[in-house]
C-alpha cells in the first residue's frame, strides 16, 4: 500500500510536470512569433518609407546591412525585380503565393510556411507600394521554435527538483497516513478514532467478530452437550454391564437389563449418526445429486415408517394434499419430514392427531405439518432449531430424543433454500411449514 501511493504520487506529479512543460513551450513558441511578426511589420513599414524617399536603391545600399532578414521586390505580374539573397529561385514569379494575392487584393497580406530554397519555416509580410509593386519581407521562425527549446532545461532541472521533493513528501506524507491504521485495535473496531473512509470495513470487522465468537461459543456448547449425551448411555452401558459380570442380576433379569442394555446402544448409535449427519451439513460435504422428488409420495412413506411410533402413542396420522415435485436431494428432504413428523408424534397428547399437507401455494410448494401436542412456548420458538435445545428436558428424556433433529431440517432448508415457518400456542399444538 505504501509503495503505491508513494508511486501514485509521483506518477500524479511527473504528468503535470510534461503538461506544464507542454503548455509553457506552446506559449513561448506563440509569443515569440507573435514578436516576429510585429518586428517584420514595423521593419516592412520602415522599407517601404524609405523607399518612398529614396527609391528603390535604398535597397541595393541596406543589402549590406540586413542579415536575417530577406527583402524581395516584386511587380504586379508577380515578376521579382529585386531579392536580398538572390538563389535558383528567386526570379520564379510570385504572383500565386498567398501574401502577394492578399496584399494585390487588400493592400497586405502574410503567410506561415517551409521555405524550399532555406528549408526553414518562414514568416512572409508583404505589402503593397504606391506605384503597385509588392515589396515582401521574410525572416525564419525557427528561432521561436529554438527558444521553446531552450527553456527544455530549465523545465528538466524543476522537474528533477520537484520528483525529489515530490518523493520525500510522499515517504513523510503516506507514513502520516498509514501510522493510524498500523495502529487499529482489530479486537475493538468500532473504539478506534480514525478516518471515517474506514468506518464500513470496521463494522463489517466488528460484526465477524460477534459472528467468531458466536461460533466459538456454540462450538463450546456443542462439545459440552456432545460429551454430556455420550456420557449418559455410556455410564448406563458401562453400569448394567458391570452388574451382569459381577453376577449380580437374577436369571430372569437377564433380558430386561440385556434389553435396557440395547436401548442405550441404540440411543448412543442414533446420537453418533445425527452428530454426523450435521457435521457434513456444516461442511457442506454433499456429494449426492439432486433428483426430482415427489413430496407428497415421500410424506406417506415418512409416515408410514412412523406409523408404530404413533400406534405406541395413540396419535391418529392423516396425510392430504397433491403429487408435488421438487429438485433435492432426497436423503436430506427424507431426513428434513422424518424428524418434523417424529416430534410432531413424541410431544404429541395421547390420543391425538398429526395432519400432514402437501401441496402447491403462491408462495410455493409447501409441506403443512400440524399436530395438537404440547406446544411450544412463544419465546422458545426460534431457539428450538439450535443443538441439543430442548423445550421440555423432562419430555424429552422419555421420548429419547437426541436434540438434533431440528438442527438437521435447519441445515437440511438452508441446502435446499427452503424457508421454515412455524407457529404454536402452549398445551394447543403446533404447525410447522416447510416452503420451498
Amino acid at each position: 500500500m505504501r509503495k503505491k501511493i508513494q508511486q501514485s504520487m509521483i506518477l500524479v506529479i511527473t504528468i503535470t510536470l510534461l503538461i506544464t512543460y507542454a503548455i509553457t513551450t506552446l506559449v513561448v513558441y506563440r509569443q515569440t512569433i507573435d514578436i516576429i511578426e510585429e518586428e517584420i511589420c514595423q521593419e516592412a513599414d520602415y522599407i517601404c518609407t524609405a523607399i518612398g524617399i529614396s527609391g528603390e536603391e535604398y535597397l541595393v545600399t541596406m543589402d549590406a546591412v540586413r542579415k536575417n532578414t530577406r527583402v524581395t521586390l516584386i511587380d504586379e505580374q508577380g515578376n521579382v525585380k529585386y531579392d536580398s539573397k538572390e538563389d535558383e529561385v528567386t526570379f520564379q514569379n510570385h504572383r500565386n503565393r498567398p501574401e502577394i494575392q492578399e496584399a494585390l487584393k487588400t493592400g497586405s497580406g502574410q503567410d506561415i510556411r517551409e521555405s524550399d530554397t532555406l528549408n526553414q519555416e518562414m514568416f512572409y509580410y508583404a505589402v503593397r507600394l504606391e506605384n503597385g509593386d509588392i515589396l515582401r519581407v521574410s525572416k525564419s521562425v525557427d528561432t521561436a521554435f529554438r527558444t521553446a527549446i531552450r527553456v527544455l532545461p530549465v523545465m528538466g532541472i524543476i522537474a528533477v527538483i520537484m520528483l525529489i521533493f515530490a518523493w520525500i513528501l510522499a515517504r513523510w506524507q503516506v507514513a502520516r497516513l498509514i501510522r493510524p491504521i498500523n495502529k487499529l485495535d482489530l479486537d475493538h473496531p468500532l473504539e478506534n478514532d480514525v478516518y471515517e473512509e474506514l468506518t464500513p470495513l470496521l463494522k463489517s470487522i466488528d460484526k465477524q467478530n460477534k459472528e467468531k465468537d458466536a461460533v466459538a461459543n456454540m462450538r463450546k456448547e456443542f462439545s459440552a452437550n456432545v460429551s454430556h449425551e455420550l456420557k449418559t448411555p455410556l455410564t448406563s452401558i458401562s453400569g448394567y454391564a458391570e452388574i451382569m459380570k459381577d453376577g449380580l442380576v437374577k436369571p430372569e433379569d437377564m433380558k430386561l437389563f440385556s434389553e435396557r442394555i440395547y436401548n442405550e446402544a441404540s440411543r448412543l448409535i442414533t446420537l453418533v449418526e445425527d452428530i454426523i449427519k450435521l457435521s457434513k451439513l456444516d461442511e457442506g460435504n454433499i456429494d449426492i445429486e439432486k433428483e426430482e422428488v415427489d413430496l407428497y409420495q415421500l410424506t406417506r412413506e415418512i409416515c408410514s415408517r412412523l406409523a408404530p411410533q404413533a400406534s405406541a402413542r395413540k396419535v391418529h396420522v392423516e396425510v392430504t394434499g397433491e403429487p408435488v415435485t421438487y429438485l433435492g436431494i432426497r436423503q436430506i428432504l427424507d431426513e428434513m419430514v422424518y424428524n418434523i413428523c417424529e416430534n410432531a408424534i413424541k410431544y404429541n397428547k395421547e390420543g391425538g392427531s398429526l395432519n400432514v399437507w402437501v401441496g402447491n401455494t403462491l408462495q410455493g410448494k409447501k409441506i403443512i405439518v400440524t399436530d395438537t401436542g404440547i406446544g411450544i412456548p412463544e419465546d422458545q420458538q426460534e431457539r428450538i432449531f439450535e443443538r441439543f435445545y430442548r423445550v421440555d428436558k423432562s419430555h424429552s428424556k422419555e421420548t429419547g430424543g437426541t436434540g438434533l433433529g431440528l438442527s438437521i431440517v435447519k441445515h437440511g432448508a438452508m441446502i435446499h433454500n427452503a424457508k421454515i415457518k412455524v407457529d404454536s400456542k402452549v398445551g394447543k399444538g403446533t404447525k410447522m411449514e416447510l416452503i420451498f
